[in-house]
């Protein structure tokens, strides 16, 4: 995670998890049983092929190879398979025959598309020519040669680059990977188990719900759970249960009809700029908190919420340094209480020129594009509502558009305050801490690791998970199994061969614990 600039769609809120210490070895410390370990390194051949295969979400003829390609690799584990039409852009279905009666049906997703590249940014001959590299002793990375990676001994410090080596192909082959594990130790997974893999995650997923509506029956199930995104930055297996949404607008402020001359204008007409800036400042307290008047009343944090939130390993003075702030807003007691809470974030602003090319008048507008993060307590609607009625509590009247020649006679203080309509896959989904999909998986990291998953109650972030949710209607929880400091979204992705090998430990536990309790 859609999972779009990165913080509007990531897709997971890596970003926001990233800024966190350097992950730790948890993961790479659990024994793992040799099949599992086979498995894994027997599937990177496939994952190096994969990745030589350009997957930008943009491009309709690099997502029909991918899907191809994913297609034979499902068929090859025992898999029914079928493409679902998309414009060019097709998504990829696929079913591991049934097991026994009376077990539930969990839908994994997983997404094949990628970000665009820029190669001049890569330090590698091409993006799409994975490279595997290790630190050197400068703590710089060295490439090695490939056939390295096919070895029988791999270091679990080594990292594969290239685009899409973890977002999100590395989840896909470890499913496949966790398949091959289970085959070898005679075992079946103990759900029914289908797959889709999406063609537009990275633009948002604009289709996805509609074509899981037009394939209702084919994707009939219990339980989603999502493959995508990067793990606490402690490297602890993760569980997130849910991530904000998010709406953008535009307010814009109006001055005089056009640019005016400072030198006549000054001190008689309004500068909208001035305007702008007292209204921005009003809407957020000292304390970072937003004044819009009943803004966060509709978030109720229980015990808990509060003590699950709490025991999330957060280095929150690393975080701030990483960020190079004294002190972080007071919205929440904790990084993680303040994702629960909407936000309201100027994104940028504008009024007449600067630098060079600055001209001494009174700018005729001021404007400020905003972003609400928002949650599942508060709707979009009821969130832009209330903002409008603060600002023109604040003396300003609203317009839609340019105001007229009579709104400029009439009111002193004019702007307008538009939004995006908000839709599905940008919309804030969450499942309950104890909901029985949070108790299987929760259930299923702890017998693997021996510990208790870190567990996130909401991200930041906004993913296309809302669309999932909004066509199927069941509840999900998020796995993300790549390291936090994998580069998704930006040049030199890539992937640790230990988180690799222990995503593929954790599918297979999961993939072989019973879900035991009714839905």
């Amino acid at each position: 995670m859609h999972m779009k600039t990165f913080f509007q769609h990531c897709q997971l809120a890596a970003c926001a998890m990233a800024i966190f210490s350097t992950p730790s070895l948890y993961a790479a410390e659990s024994p793992i049983a040799p099949q599992v370990q086979n498995a894994a390194q027997a599937s990177f051949k496939e994952w190096a092929e994969v990745l030589a295969i350009p997957n930008d979400s943009a491009v309709a003829a690099d997502i029909q190879r991918n899907a191809a390609w994913f297609e034979q690799a499902f068929q090859r584990r025992g898999f029914h398979t079928r493409q679902l039409a998309n414009n060019g852009k097709p998504l990829l279905f696929a079913e591991f025959p049934k097991g026994g009666p009376g077990l539930p049906t969990v839908l994994f997703y997983g997404h094949m598309d990628g970000q665009p590249v820029n190669p001049s940014e890569w330090q590698q001959k091409s993006p799409w020519t994975p490279v595997l590299k290790q630190r050197n002793a400068a703590g710089q990375w060295e490439a090695m040669p490939l056939d390295r990676l096919f070895a029988k001994d791999v270091d679990p410090e080594w990292r594969l680059f290239a685009r899409a080596s973890a977002d999100d192909k590395a989840p896909i082959m470890m499913l496949l990977a966790a398949i091959d594990a289970l085959k070898a130790g005679g075992k079946t997974p103990a759900i029914n188990l289908k797959v889709i893999l999406d063609a537009e995650e990275e633009k948002g997923s604009p289709s996805l719900g509609g074509v899981i509506k037009r394939n209702q029956d084919l994707l009939k199930s219990d339980m989603l759970v999502v493959l995508d995104g990067p793990m606490h930055p402690s490297n602890q297996p993760t569980l997130v249960f849910g991530n904000r949404g998010i709406v953008v607008g535009t307010l814009k402020v109006y001055g005089p009809k056009q640019d005016s001359h400072s030198g006549h204008y000054g001190n008689y007409a309004a500068n909208p700029a001035q305007l702008m800036a007292r209204l921005l400042a009003s809407m957020k307290d000292d304390e970072g908190r937003v004044t819009v008047p009943g803004y966060y009343d509709s978030v109720k944090l229980d015990a808990d919420s509060l003590r699950v939130m709490r025991a999330v390993p957060d280095d929150e003075a690393a975080l701030r340094q990483r960020l190079g702030i004294a002190v972080a807003d007071k919205v929440g007691q904790n990084y993680q209480e303040a994702m629960q809470y909407p936000s309201l974030n100027v994104r940028g602003m504008q009024s007449g020129d600067v630098g060079e090319k600055a001209r001494t008048v009174v700018p005729a507008m001021a404007v400020a594009e905003l972003d609400l993060r928002t949650v599942p307590e508060t709707e979009p609607a009821a969130l832009v509502a209330l903002l409008k009625g603060f600002v023109e509590k604040q003396g300003f009247h609203l317009v839609n558009g340019e105001p007229s020649d009579a709104d400029r006679a009439r009111y002193p203080k004019l702007a307008s305050l538009e939004f995006e309509s908000a839709s599905a896959s940008s919309s804030a989904v969450r499942t309950d801490l104890h909901a029985p999909i949070g108790n299987w998986l929760r259930r299923s990291l702890t017998k693997t690791y021996g510990k208790e998953p870190v567990q996130i109650r909401m991200m930041g972030g906004t993913v296309p998970t809302g669309a999932l949710v909004d066509a199927l209607k069941v509840p999900f929880v998020i796995v993300p199994l790549v390291n936090a400091d994998n580069n998704q979204h930006s040049a030199n992705e890539n992937m640790r061969l230990g988180n690799y090998i222990n995503g593929v430990n954790s599918l297979v536990g999961i993939l072989s614990e019973p879900f035991g309790s009714k839905l």
